[in-house]
């Protein structure tokens, strides 16, 4: 099966303006913006046919290509990221058998997230959407309850049934848990990984469902799949040993260049 990495990238972010242009220092000292990091994770995931960034911004598409990139230019209307993968799709005709959601705000998504994702939705021909989860232990759990008592939204949670189907996602810390875990202790919570995979046919029609009240409130943009009656599949990954964040917010950016740096990424 063919597969298309798309990152989807705007400029004008409501929580974070500009955030694909923003600069990470690596452990070199040295800084690339977040949509070049972005696109060297999708570019490191093995069996991939082509990677492209859709934006709808000139800047973005400027600073793309100067480090080699393939750009699409998709319209500003597009609401969610989904929907800019949609229009990517149709704009370049693809034939792909499956294209992924690399959202560009997630440089450090380990390649082997994606690989077992596009593994899952080969194994699972019934599955129209699939989407990583990774159990977090007490450091990340802590560090989503800081965010939120901050008044910030971190990462996103997920909520399965025993099948792997998603139940719900939220940007609030769910499950409720009132225990204090120790740092590398094991927790019932599961942080949401920004990636999606989708069939054609199910990224085709995605555009044309109105958005429903659970992703206005939650801004999240696979609850329209389950609002509409479909099924997510939950796909559990393993970090193996290494840090997974989200540039969300300003205040993130240290917060990444610190995981780099204590995992030696450049």
């Amino acid at each position: 099966m063919s597969v298309l990495i798309v990152i989807p990238a705007r400029y004008a972010s409501t929580r974070y303006p500009a955030k694909p242009l923003a600069e990470l220092k690596g452990c070199s000292g040295k800084s690339r913006s977040l949509i070049q990091r972005a696109w060297e994770a999708a570019s490191a995931v093995s069996g991939v046919d082509r990677v492209v960034v859709a934006t709808d911004d000139e800047r973005i598409k400027a600073a793309a290509e100067v480090f080699g990139a393939e750009v699409v230019m998709t319209p500003e209307s597009c609401f969610n990221g989904t929907e800019r993968c949609a229009a990517a799709y149709a704009v370049l005709g693809s034939d792909a058998e499956i294209v992924v959601n690399l959202q560009g705000d997630a440089p450090l998504t380990p390649h082997w997230f994606v690989e077992d994702l596009v593994s899952a939705m080969r194994a699972a021909p019934e599955a129209d959407i699939a989407t990583p989860v990774l159990r977090c232990d007490g450091r990340a759990l802590h560090s989503f309850l800081a965010d939120r008592k901050a008044g910030r939204v971190g990462g996103t949670t997920a909520v399965f049934d025993a099948n792997m189907r998603a139940m719900y996602f939220s940007k609030e810390v769910v499950p409720f848990t009132t225990k204090n875990y120790a740092d590398n202790a094991e927790t019932p919570v599961f942080h949401h990984v920004g990636v999606y995979a989708y069939r054609p046919a199910a990224l085709k029609i995605y555009p044309s469902w109105p958005v429903g009240p659970l992703e206005q409130l939650e801004g999240l943009e696979q609850l329209r799949f389950m609002e509409q009656g479909g099924t997510v599949r939950c796909v559990e990954v393993d970090a193996r040993g290494k840090q997974f964040w989200e540039l969300n917010n300003p205040e993130d950016v240290p917060v990444i260049e610190r995981m780099m740096l204590e995992m030696g990424i450049e």
